[in-house]
């Protein structure tokens, strides 16, 4: 079941979703050769407590950490880590909240120092093919008009979507109705988008295959090539005058 919400409701998430864009806002700040994940994730969990958010993630079907931290061919779902960040890495950080009892996700790709010409590209395509996403995000539009975006924006660029996660509803729940692929899986058009709805939408782009593996922690989703990837994800709601994005400061 899709749930709308009400103004009030949306009221609330935009709450949450200022938190979350603070926060991603002072991590980005952070990320340079030499820091290290786990140092990340202490600010991420430092920063929330303050505002008198929770976490999403942490504890969330088990997860340890307050951030996904995935650099290079790490997908999504990385552990923070100890080992200083090389020069050269593009590292992707995923980052919620509850707050108000409503959640905020968002998520970001960031180049640690200089990146070569590949990790750039795929880096820009990627945070393109979200913002193009968006802009399908209206009233009387489909779902897949949003994962057709997406799909057309990379793949026109030698990229390819990973097929094995996707976008989510969220609201009261962290995952909600509807499901929101990156790529369009049948001739239909999915659902049609109504005011109320709230949608985490976030393309994981490869540079080479779209295939991953999950890593033997359980979590840690890693393309099957070796190939880097990158992901960028906010929250938006549909609002009769157009996508709104909650997670942009």
């Amino acid at each position: 079941m899709i749930v709308l919400k009400s103004r009030a409701e949306l009221a609330k998430m935009r709450d949450a979703g200022k938190v979350v864009a603070e926060i991603l806002a002072l991590l980005k700040e952070r990320i340079k050769p030499g820091v290290t994940t786990a140092e990340l994730d202490s600010l991420a969990e430092k920063e929330c407590r303050k505002r008198g958010a929770k976490p999403a993630f942490k504890g969330y079907g088990g997860f340890p950490y307050s951030i996904c931290a995935s650099p290079d061919d790490q997908v999504v779902h990385g552990f923070p880590n100890t080992l200083p960040v090389s020069e050269g890495t593009i590292l992707s950080i995923d980052f919620g909240v509850i707050y108000r009892g409503y959640y905020g996700d968002s998520a970001f790709t960031a180049a640690v120092g200089s990146i070569n010409d590949q990790k750039r590209h795929l880096v820009e395509i990627t945070e393109k093919s979200l913002s193009l996403a968006i802009e399908q995000v209206c009233c009387g539009g489909y779902l897949y008009d949003v994962a057709r975006a997406v799909q057309g924006c990379v793949e026109a660029e030698g990229f390819s979507v990973v097929r094995e996660f996707v976008g989510h509803g969220i609201g009261k729940g962290l995952h909600e109705e509807p499901q929101i692929p990156n790529f369009v899986p049948d001739a239909g058009r999915g659902v049609e988008l109504k005011p109320g709805m709230t949608l985490a939408i976030e393309p994981m782009v490869n540079a080479g295959a779209p295939g991953v593996k999950i890593l033997r922690d359980g979590w840690t989703a890693v393309t099957v090539d070796g190939q880097p990837s990158a992901h960028f994800e906010h929250t938006v709601a549909v609002t009769e005058n157009g996508p709104e994005i909650l997670t942009q400061i």
